[in-house]
């Protein structure tokens, strides 16, 4: 079946699709395939903030030092200055658009919004919406984009794949929708904003996370995966076994929060000069030895000191989200363990969030720009969102005014999808469960080269019985647990071949750094027989 042709897709609704479907929406026209459920992907969860240079304390070469600094020598340091260099603009979008930020009390401020400090960051630049940022610019920018009359919203599609013609170029996308009938979407450009791989882990910050399925089917169509083996850790998510996962933002060792462990004492200060503000790499495996060390299977994160009032003012929020869950954030100290949180790798991208395949962009965590190096900074995530989104309009814009007057609409056709038959769903959520443990425990914080050996035979027999299953290329669900099932391999061959530590990537086998680093390049080519260990 097919649907009408826009002149851009977009697949995917956090900020980073949002961002782009409003810039581009005056002069194309654009269909958005996003979610349902406004609270599935990342962008809705995130609390802290946007890290930008908007004081007149504050400076962009500060800026792109701790960048680069976090990174641990594997930024690119031209995608480092862009995106810093154009963040306060980005910024002012946001605000000229509606969404609410927190303003400054303090009188003698020079700045009217307030500021916060996060890990990695010498400086107060991070704005925020108290500590709900994600869910403030969603919802303004959702609002906006029902109000366009040329963005085109389908959220009754699952994208399990794209679209190719004979000459390698993307032509679109296909899915399928709730009464499982297939559907084609042919498009000049393609953009894919599907968000990161932490739905391949165990514990996770988001409730709802992608397992690099976008990722994937840019792989299928030639495009390069770069990075992958740099999975963070956010160091303090909510310890509640019972529950859904719930990020303490980073905002919070920000104001000053101390981390304990379970005799009460801090244990960040030996380690690391910059204590709980040390880069998320460093307190995530800081955390992560204490409760090997302990019995609790946790650690404390303790803001009693703030006061009542100045808990109340910056963090609403998480105050009553974990009343909830039967904490109270001012007399009580708060569980926390490290969770899979930030996909740093992605769909190799330039600036303009182009990939190596003509007509086919990525933008968000999806992509992989070279910002974030081995180790993702505090809340630069929402800023890469909103810049390459906004440099990737500037492309797509400048490619319609320049169009290839030989390449019609009308001249593809879309590949004829199976039919739709019954699949066992419990079958699925067995694997794909299996799949989580095995990455949870063998491909996370700390590695080493048998427990990557362990993860991949694991992770190949899994996926061999996955396509095993009758019927799974006919359903959507079972699409994307093999291409969850292709990523996660893929990052195990990435970490394998990565033989250092840094950043991110920590391995007790290979504990020093490689004097010159270089980043991981893989592709689907990758999965063939004999190319995996």
């Amino acid at each position: 079946m097919s649907t009408p042709t826009p002149d851009v897709l977009i697949i995917g609704g956090g900020v980073a699709g949002l961002t782009l479907a409003l810039d581009i929406a005056d002069h194309l026209s654009v269909m958005l395939v996003r979610p349902a459920q406004d609270d599935q992907g990342a962008s809705r969860w995130a609390q802290g903030g946007i890290a930008a240079v908007l004081s007149p304390d504050d400076n962009l070469e500060a800026h792109i030092n701790d960048t680069l600094v976090a990174g641990d020598g594997l930024c690119d340091t031209e995608a480092v200055r862009f995106t810093v260099a154009n963040g306060p603009s980005a910024i002012q979008w946001l605000i000229d658009k509606g969404v609410p930020f927190t303003p400054e009390t303090d009188p003698d401020a020079r700045y009217p919004y307030h500021l916060t400090r996060e890990g990695g960051h010498n400086a107060r630049r991070i704005i925020h919406a108290d500590d709900a940022t994600g869910r403030a610019v969603v919802e303004t920018l959702l609002d906006k984009v029902a109000q366009h009359p040329r963005i085109m919203q389908r959220n009754d599609l699952t994208i399990v794949g794209l679209s190719q013609d004979d000459s390698g170029r993307c032509r679109g996308a296909y899915g399928s929708d709730l009464n499982q009938q297939w559907h084609s979407i042919t498009a000049r450009h393609t953009v894919i904003a599907t968000g990161g791989a932490s739905g391949l882990y165990q514990h996770t910050t988001t409730p709802t996370p992608s397992s690099g399925e976008g990722m994937m089917m840019a792989a299928e169509l030639g495009a390069q995966l770069m990075n992958l083996e740099f999975q963070q850790f956010h160091p303090t998510c909510l310890f509640d076994p019972e529950g859904p996962a719930f990020l303490i933002s980073e905002a919070v060792r920000g104001e000053g929060g101390h981390l304990l462990n379970e005799t009460g004492q801090r244990f960040m200060l030996a380690l690391d000069q910059r204590a709980e503000l040390a880069p998320r790499d460093i307190v995530a495996r800081a955390i992560d030895t204490e409760i090997q060390r302990g019995t609790l299977g946790h650690v404390w994160l303790d803001i009693r000191h703030l006061g009542t009032e100045a808990i109340r003012h910056h963090f609403p929020t998480i105050q009553a989200h974990c009343i909830t869950r039967g904490i109270d954030i001012t007399q009580q100290a708060i569980p926390v363990v490290p969770a899979a949180h930030y996909s740093c790798g992605g769909i190799a991208t330039n600036l303009q969030g182009a990939t190596s395949v003509i007509n086919l962009y990525a933008i968000g965590e999806t992509a992989c720009t070279g910002l974030h190096g081995a180790n993702r900074m505090a809340s630069n995530s929402l800023l890469e969102c909103l810049v390459f989104a906004r440099s990737c309009a500037q492309a797509l814009l400048a490619c319609a005014q320049k169009q290839d007057k030989g390449l019609h609409r009308d001249e593809y056709r879309p590949p004829a999808q199976p039919a739709a038959s019954a699949i066992s769903q419990s079958a699925l959520k067995d694997i794909r469960q299996r799949m989580r443990q095995v990455m949870s425990q063998h491909v996370c914080i700390v590695r080493s080269n048998a427990g990557l050996k362990t993860a991949m035979e694991q992770l190949k027999a899994l996926l061999n019985s996955a396509e095993g299953l009758e019927g799974i290329q006919a359903a959507p669900e079972g699409r994307r647990l093999i291409q969850a099932l292709q990523l996660a391999i893929l990052t195990v061959l990435a970490a394998q071949q990565r033989r250092e530590s840094r950043g991110l990537h920590f391995t007790t086998d290979w504990p020093h750094q490689q004097p010159k680093p270089t980043a991981s390049m893989l592709s689907s080519m990758h999965l063939a027989p004999g190319t995996m260990k």
